[in-house]
Parts: C-alpha cells; structure tokens; sequence
C-alpha cells in the first residue's frame, strides 16, 4: 500500500507545479455551497450496508467478499459524516444523513443515461449504484448486457440506463504491428460516450504500472513511439487529450461530467468539470479492501468490497448531482 501512496504524493507535488486557471476547475463540494462533502470522518451505523451482495445480480464476482468467505461484516457498518454539512436525501431535499432512497433517484432520473468511463475503479462504481438501486425496486425488469468494453444496466420499468466503459487510460491502447500502443493523443472510443447525461470518468491507477505489468509497448505523441516516459507528463498530457474531447463534445446544459479520484488539472478547459475528490476519505478504509477475498489474486488492495465504500462515492455523486 505504500507505493500507490508514494505514487499519490508525488502526483500532487506535480499538480501543484502546473501553471493552470482556477476558472479551468469546477470542485464538486462548490455544488453544495460553502459545504465540503470531502472533509468528514467515518462513523458507524447498524442500519448499513445499502443492500444485500446476495440478492444483487449485478456485483462483479471478485468485489463479492462474502461469497469468497470473508467472515467479517464490520467494513459494512459505515458511513460518511462531513464535518461541515449534510449529505442531501436524492429527492434534493437537504437534511439529516438519510438512506439512500433507490425510487426518488429512478424518478428524478427516468428517461436518462449514466455512463462511468474509467478502469476497474468505475466497474466498482458501476456495480455499486447498480445494485443500490436494485435494492429499492427487486422486482422491476431490469435487464444486464456486455459486449466488448461497454456494458449496461438498465432499468425497464422507469428508462434508467447505466453505463460502464471500460479504458485503463481514457486514450486510446491499439494494438499495432510494433506492438501494443498507447496514443496520449488520441480518444477515438470517445465516440461511445456522446449522448450521455452524466458521464463520471476516472483513472489513474494503470498510469503507475511498470514492467511486465503495463498493458503497453510504446507510447505515441504526435504520430512519434517512444519505449517509455515519465508517467506522470504521460498522465498529463493524456488528460489534455481528455479535457479537448470534453470541450468538442459535452454540452454543459445537456451533460453532466464529473471526475472521481485524483484531480484532473488540465489546460483550458471551460466546461465545467465537478470533482469528487474521494481520495482521502478512500485512504481512511483500507479495511475494505477485498484482500484476500476476491476470488481472483492473493492480495486485493486496489479494489473495494461491495457492499462497501464504492457505495459511498455514489451518495457523494448524488449529492453533487443535487446541488
């Protein structure tokens, strides 16, 4: 664990570097007025988790630790408090922290599309709100499909469409006669997120990866390979790539964009972008991490369990969304 958060620190120290607008960033918590939804302390609360991992078709195998016998339930038993306001119910209504109430979120939402664009993290989220949603309506048609990067979840009865695309990096990997490549400045499998309501992006975590455990060969910037580069210039010039498709392609009246994890400090963009800086309140809960419960490696301390704190960026997604 110690490395990601070396990797982390030195991502800040960078970000700080950059020369950037403030107007260019748009935090999440400005949603909620003077209120930081970010800053908080976990605390504990019989009446969670959201839903149950067993009645939920839609958890990913290896985020079902009780499945994979995790004999513990504790990690469960916990919500977010901020310190200086409420998180607001899903009908809007400001108050106390109240459960997650899936029928209003249905209602506000009906007839919309929710994509999560990202690594392994978004599949995380994905599932998460999938299920907290099944949770409140267990027997309306719903319907799951997949094929390649894309899967969906949608909710017949109400026309809810979730989305999850699956991309490590955002820009483009191909596989080429050289080998595999990634192209920090190109985003064509941004055709499949155009349309959408909400779109929240992540990533970050495959950006670190070295050695036989990078899914790439060469890196391209202007039609040039290069064999490696400092990843840190590499992540920033793809989420400049990232930031050009937002502005091309987002309608800010039409579409939502949120961005979840390390903040995304680019160049000009004028599109507002909302932050969900989960970061530190995720770092608070290594103890729910699948670990050794996932079903599929030794040690799993990337991903989260579900139920589980995926479950509280979708309360904080929704809180921003009802700002």
């Amino acid at each position: 664990m110690a490395l990601p958060l070396v990797h982390a620190l030195f991502f800040t120290l960078f970000l700080l570097c950059l020369k950037t607008k403030a107007e260019d960033f748009v935090a999440a918590r400005n949603l909620a007025g003077t209120c930081n939804l970010f800053r908080g302390k976990w605390v504990y609360d019989a009446s969670y988790p959201l839903y149950d991992p067993s009645t939920c078709p839609f958890i990913d195998p290896q985020f079902n630790c009780q499945k994979h016998g995790r004999p513990d339930k504790l990690y469960q038993k916990y919500r977010w408090m901020p310190f200086s306001c409420p998180l607001p119910r899903l009908s809007g209504v400001v108050g106390l922290l109240c459960r997650f109430n899936g029928l209003d979120f249905l209602e506000k939402y009906r007839g919309k599309k929710i994509m999560f664009v990202g690594d392994s993290l978004s599949l995380n989220q994905f599932n998460s709100l999938a299920c907290m949603i099944h949770a409140w309506v267990p027997k309306s048609r719903s319907t799951f499909r997949q094929r390649d990067a894309l899967s969906s979840v949608t909710f017949e009865d109400y026309g809810v469409e979730l989305y999850l695309y699956r991309t490590a990096y955002l820009v483009d990997l191909d596989r080429e006669k050289v080998g595999r490549v990634l192209k920090l400045d190109s985003i064509k499998s941004g055709d499949s997120w155009i349309g959408m309501d909400v779109l929240i992006f992540n990533t970050w975590h495959w950006w670190t990866h070295t050695g036989s455990s990078q899914p790439w060969d060469y890196v391209e910037v202007n039609n040039k390979l290069f064999k490696d580069m400092n990843r840190f210039i590499a992540y920033y010039k793809g989420l400049t790539t990232w930031a050009k498709w937002v502005e091309r392609n987002v309608n800010p009246a039409q579409t939502k964009v949120f961005f979840l994890g390390i903040s995304p400090v680019h160049y000009q963009l004028t599109k507002p972008v909302y932050f969900l800086d989960v970061t530190t309140l995720s770092q608070y809960r290594k103890d729910a991490h699948p670990e050794g419960y996932s079903g599929v490696m030794a040690t799993d301390c990337s991903h989260w369990c579900l139920p589980g704190l995926p479950d509280t960026w979708n309360e904080l997604l929704n809180a921003a969304l009802s700002g």
